[in-house]
């Protein structure tokens, strides 16, 4: 089989496998698991194969014409090289993965059948993104996604934050797909195709007119799609989903299109320095941003959603300084750690028996109770903090070495202000990174909330998963001197002045927060809840102290458990309370846009009930009173008629007289 007609079958299986679940899940449930899985986990094999057979060598493009336009032709394309290989290896492992664990998770689930078939069309979709060659046809597959993260965020549909999450997952991303939809049309007019090879071609020939304005609109659709800045709010709020479905969204399909997209068309965007100068803004706003929110959250789900933010940040930080070798080898490092974090705190949910225990403050001896989750979790929280030598250090330092070339004028048509941007912003979220990461190991691992009834041990599927995605986790780092051939051909190897930076400020990030953390811990053994009454001759200092740390909602409605101590919460200070909202922006949409919208709805309804309303019903109003009189006349009785018509016929003929007088006169 050649590589061309594997590379066919990746997409398809999974597709196939999604059309086989919708229609046979309700009618032989006994297939639906292994429609789930089996292809799925082929379509992984078949990555790999594909992988093993393109190396680092030529890229392979070969395309059918799908359709005549009668202008810019639509082609059936494929085009993969190193770094598409590489994805699509990620998507499938990562897909197999969510589907194998999704079989324990939802086990119990009426509608699992439909949710398996989503998740396949979901990763063929995806696929689709990673191996196509044509724009129209990634089109597709980027829609596709949309509607199927609408479903699966959707699919606890009988609560009200479901309902609302989903919804407002597929209406941010759309207001960035318009814009998107612009910047793809006139991509192709200018570059007279919607093949990327040729685009690529027209952008070395100069034959660009409008690169800027391009640019900014494929950001727009990149900033919905990957969860940036400002279009970023609905990722957290998409974690009301099943958690295998935040694994999948977050670790290799969705948010990973936006950053894949930029990488596949980073020429596009070079052709502009405003618009990497846009995007250096945007990643740092997003990563800093992103770090403060993180650290002031209590679901861990929503801790991770914001790391996610966070982390898409680094990638497109590098993008915007010109390297597609760091953001593809960050992308696919994060992918493999984010997937086992997520995955992981599926475990600690299901422990916990229920989401709505996915509060940390809530949490208590789940150490001993989930060893699985507790080491591979712990590694992955390393990797995620850039702690030597886990995976997620190599391929941040790969961005911020990126930067730093870029910001010292190393980096050919890059302009400085983008690089020190992504430095600057990169080595603020290294200690931010740590500080959340720290206080979520802490508070999930070692914390001393009400304790959970124990729920029996977690399902075999679940757990041999985290071991699988710890491998990478662990090792994926090892692989960067074997990368560069598979990119763009520049080291990823770490460099000294950054490694040093970026290490030591997440080891001072982590050692502040563990330092806070016992700092509380002792402030909440000392003065448990009210003791600031019952010790009056505290000083002032430490009373004051404690109402800060331990006089707060979050405690008080703990269901009676001891205390916890929150770090994040004597970290931030008064700035907590903005950063647990996300510092308001869904505030600011509401006000410039929500209430706006629903005003100008109020008064067209208001318009078309009094106005338009009122005119159709007086227009029907007259003929009704017409009739009303007519119908009057009609009483049925032969003598009315007749004198009816004895009268008429006097007063015709009254009428005649007098007109024959008038006449003669």
């Amino acid at each position: 089989m050649t590589l061309t007609t594997t590379a066919v079958l990746v997409p398809l299986l999974p597709f196939l496998g999604a059309v086989a679940g919708l229609l046979l899940g309700r009618r032989a449930p006994g297939f639906v698991r292994p429609l789930a899985v089996l292809p799925t986990l082929a379509a992984a094999a078949l990555t790999v194969t594909v992988a093993v057979g393109q190396g680092g060598g030529p890229a392979t493009d070969v395309a059918t014409r799908l359709t005549p336009t009668g202008s810019i032709p639509i082609d059936l394309a494929l085009h993969i090289d190193g770094f598409a290989a590489l994805m699509a290896v990620l998507v499938g492992v990562v897909a197999t993965c969510v589907q194998i664990y999704s079989t324990g998770y939802l086990r119990d689930d009426p509608r699992y059948p439909s949710y398996a078939a989503l998740v396949s069309l979901f990763t063929a979709a995806m696929l689709l993104v990673v191996y196509t060659g044509d724009l129209m046809v990634l089109l597709v597959g980027w829609e596709v996604m949309g509607i199927c993260s609408y479903f699966l965020v959707g699919h606890y549909w009988e609560t009200e934050a479901a309902r609302a999450a989903s919804l407002k997952a597929f209406l941010v991303t759309k207001l960035g797909d318009v814009p998107f939809l612009f910047g793809i049309f006139a991509l192709a007019a200018d570059a007279g195709t919607f093949r990327i090879t040729g685009i690529l071609g027209s952008v070395a020939a100069g034959g660009l007119d409008h690169p800027t304005l391009i640019a900014l609109l494929l950001l727009a659709g990149v900033a919905g799609k990957s969860a940036q800045f400002p279009l970023h709010t609905w990722l957290p709020d998409a974690m009301a989903g099943p958690t295998p479905v935040s694994a999948l969204i977050h670790a290799a399909t969705m948010v990973a299109a936006g950053v894949y997209l930029v990488a596949r068309l980073l020429p596009v965007f070079a052709a502009s320095a405003a618009a990497l100068v846009v995007l250096a803004v945007m990643a740092a706003i997003t990563m800093v941003g992103s770090g403060l929110a993180a650290l002031a959250q209590d679901d861990i789900k929503r801790v991770l959603a914001y790391s996610t933010v966070g982390q898409l940040g680094y990638m497109l930080g590098a993008l915007a300084v010109g390297d597609r070798g760091a953001a593809v080898f960050h992308l696919l490092s994060h992918g493999a750690f984010k997937a086992l974090l997520f995955l992981g705190a599926g475990v600690i949910i299901h422990a916990a028996g229920t989401n709505s225990l996915a509060a940390m403050s809530r949490m208590s001896g789940l150490a001993r109770r989930i060893p699985d989750a507790y080491w591979t979790v712990t590694v992955a929280l390393l990797a995620l903090a850039a702690i030597p030598p886990f995976a997620g250090f190599f391929s941040k330092e790969a961005v911020l070495g990126a930067a730093e070339h870029a910001a010292t004028g190393e980096a050919h048509g890059i302009p400085g202000a983008a690089g020190w941007t992504v430095l600057v912003s990169g080595l603020l979220t290294a200690l931010l990174t740590a500080a959340y990461a720290t206080r979520l190991w802490l508070l999930a691992f070692k914390g001393k909330g009400a304790e959970a009834p124990d729920h029996g041990p977690q399902p075999v599927a679940m757990n041999a998963v985290l071991w699988v995605l710890f491998a990478p986790t662990v090792g994926l780092g090892l692989t960067a001197p074997f990368l560069p051939d598979w990119f763009d051909g520049r080291s990823l190897a770490p460099t000294l002045a950054t490694s040093v930076l970026g290490t030591g400020l997440a080891l001072i990030g982590g050692l502040v927060t563990y330092a806070a953390w016992r700092h509380t811990t002792a402030l909440a053994a000392r003065f448990p809840l009210g003791a600031v009454v019952a010790a009056p001759d505290a000083t002032p200092a430490v009373a004051e102290e404690v109402a800060i740390d331990i006089h707060t909602p979050a405690y008080g409605d703990n269901a009676g458990a001891p205390d916890p101590a929150d770090p994040g919460r004597l970290l931030l200070g008064p700035l907590q309370r903005h950063a647990a909202v996300g510092f308001h922006l869904d505030a600011v949409y509401s006000a410039l846009f929500v209430r706006p919208v629903r005003a100008a709805a109020t008064l067209v309804r208001f318009l078309d009930r009094e106005v338009v309303d009122t005119y159709v019903r007086g227009a029907g109003t007259a003929p009704r009173l017409l009739g009303a009189a007519v119908r009057r006349a009609q009483t049925g009785n032969v003598q009315t008629y007749l004198g009816a018509l004895l009268a008429g016929s006097l007063v015709m003929a009254v009428a005649a007289v007098l007109v024959a007088t008038g006449t003669g006169a």
